[in-house]
């Protein structure tokens, strides 16, 4: 799986999440739990994890959405 972004915004991991959705990108929203570690405090950051083979269709649809700029830097082979 590819990073498709990270951030501590709940919100925007929500959206994201609910554009993948919608779309039938298969996705993982990773380190939700690690809060419980850092306190809570929102400190470490959650990311979110796309299908290899559906990264730039995933990436190509977050940035129509008006969000590309938070989207994390595409992943080399």
């Amino acid at each position: 799986m590819d990073e498709l972004l990270r951030t501590n915004d709940l919100v925007l991991i929500s959206f994201v999440n609910a554009l993948l959705s919608d779309a039938k990108i298969h996705h993982l929203v990773v380190d939700q739990n690690m809060s419980v570690l850092e306190g809570s405090l929102g400190v470490l950051p959650q990311r979110v994890l796309v299908d290899r083979d559906r990264a730039h269709e995933a990436r190509r649809l977050v940035s129509e959405a008006g969000i590309g700029v938070e989207l994390s830097a595409p992943r080399r082979s």
